[in-house]
């Protein structure tokens, strides 16, 4: 696909590594709310750094990089490593997401790192830079009902151990995401 008509972002390694951050952005996407996208070199500094991290589960990425690239139609952004050398920014390491940003038609990349992507640099792509706690309260407000359903399904998911909506929204907070949690503590009931 050259481009879609749905929002599109870019989602930058560091916020498909964490487990309930990724599990968030790839549901909210796949109930149509907007289209993540990301590129191969992305997917491989994350499952490197997981594996680093998680030597326990390493054998099981292989298996989780199958879903995640199965979760979104059209997610992953091919042909974009012709501009990399020509773009600038403070980490010339993360030029390949911009790259795929332009190449993939995105809207915005969401990353915990803002400083590594300077909003006036971004504009001039047309793109925008988001923090995931940002993006997310985006789709809360655009959206609500929707993305509290997102919400509804995330917590289903996790039985082992299962957890209250309470309790889902303790770690939502914890992982990094103060806006969108208190906007869910105001609606606990429906998740």
């Amino acid at each position: 696909m050259a481009g879609s008509s749905r929002y599109t972002a870019i989602l930058d390694a560091n916020v498909l590594y964490p487990n309930l951050l990724r599990d968030i952005l790839l549901s909210l996407a796949a109930s149509g709310l907007y289209h993540a996208r990301w590129s191969t070199e992305i997917n491989d500094e994350w499952t490197r750094n997981l594996a680093r991290n998680r030597p326990d589960i390493e054998s099981k990425i292989p298996l989780l990089l199958e879903q995640v690239n199965r979760s979104v139609p059209d997610c992953l952004v091919e042909n974009y490593a012709f501009m990399v050398e020509s773009l600038k920014l403070p980490d010339p390491d993360d030029r390949h997401v911009l790259a795929a940003a332009i190449v993939g038609h995105a809207d915005a990349i969401v990353t915990s790192n803002l400083k590594d992507f300077p909003a006036d640099v971004l504009a001039e792509h047309g793109i925008e830079p988001q923090h995931p706690d940002d993006f997310i309260m985006n789709q809360l407000e655009l959206r609500p009902f929707e993305a509290l359903e997102v919400f509804k399904r995330v917590r289903a998911r996790r039985r082992n151990p299962p957890c209250t909506a309470a309790e889902l929204i303790d770690m939502v907070e914890r992982s990094g995401l103060p806006q969108a949690a208190q906007y869910l503590r105001a609606r606990v009931g429906l998740i």
